[in-house]
């Protein structure tokens, strides 16, 4: 499916440096273009509009920038926020041409049936944890997914896993994150409270029963190399 088209159009900006805040009180955002070793292009946009954009594009999906004339595709590279209001305070866009591999961060959904909300493990009152909400991957600008998938009728069982081996890429993309890194995996509601109680809380708890689920692999193939 072709990409849809994201355009901004961003303002020239002279002010640097820790002016900038007087830009932010008008409603304004500075960042700037990293343009394949040239001379970065300074800019300004409105806050709403960059915000949404950045929220319609991630990191991985490429913009067309208009500014002072020039027309450049960009991706986001990095944003920075205000902590206290989480307002939109700096935006760095790097450059690419169309025949470039770049780098980008896509995030992964569950795939469910039709009409369907959950995994068959989690219809079952089992619980599925997710352990990686985005991975690594290198492609041409036209060929970055937006999202990618992986097919959520796999998670039935306690212990069933998905890794990112797993997940629904297209032939276009190179994965660069480690193939068996776990995606989401589904555990027995009990197990994850005893684990929760014993590590204090639930970030501890998951992290304690993946570690005794990597020991316990581990172990099993020191036993079959035996």
């Amino acid at each position: 499916m072709a990409q849809e088209t994201i355009n901004l159009t961003l303002e020239p900006r002279t002010v640097l440096g820790k002016a900038v805040k007087h830009i932010r009180k008008e409603g304004r955002v500075p960042a700037v273009i990293h343009d394949h070793g040239q001379a970065s292009i300074i800019v300004q946009g409105d806050s709403l509009t960059l915000l949404r954009v950045f929220q319609q594009a991630g990191k991985h999906h490429p913009i067309t920038i208009s500014t002072n004339g020039k027309t450049y595709t960009a991706m986001i590279k990095s944003v920075e926020f205000e902590p206290r209001k989480h307002e939109l305070t700096h935006v760095v866009f790097n450059s690419v041409a169309a025949d470039q591999v770049v780098e980008a961060e896509i995030p992964i959904e569950a795939k469910y049936d039709e009409g369907d909300e959950a995994t068959p493990a989690e219809k079952a009152g089992l619980i599925v944890l997710n352990n990686l909400e985005t991975i690594d991957v290198e492609a041409l600008p036209k060929d970055l997914p937006d999202v990618l998938y992986y097919d959520a009728n796999k998670l039935v069982n306690i212990g069933d896993h998905i890794t990112v081996a797993d997940l629904l890429v297209p032939a276009t993309v190179t994965v660069k994150t480690d193939l068996s890194q776990s995606v989401a995996t589904v555990y027995e509601p009990s197990a994850l409270a005893a684990a929760n109680d014993a590590a204090g809380g639930t970030e501890e708890a998951t992290e304690a029963i993946e570690t005794e689920e990597s020991a316990e692999t581990t172990d099993s193939e020191v036993k079959a190399e035996a």
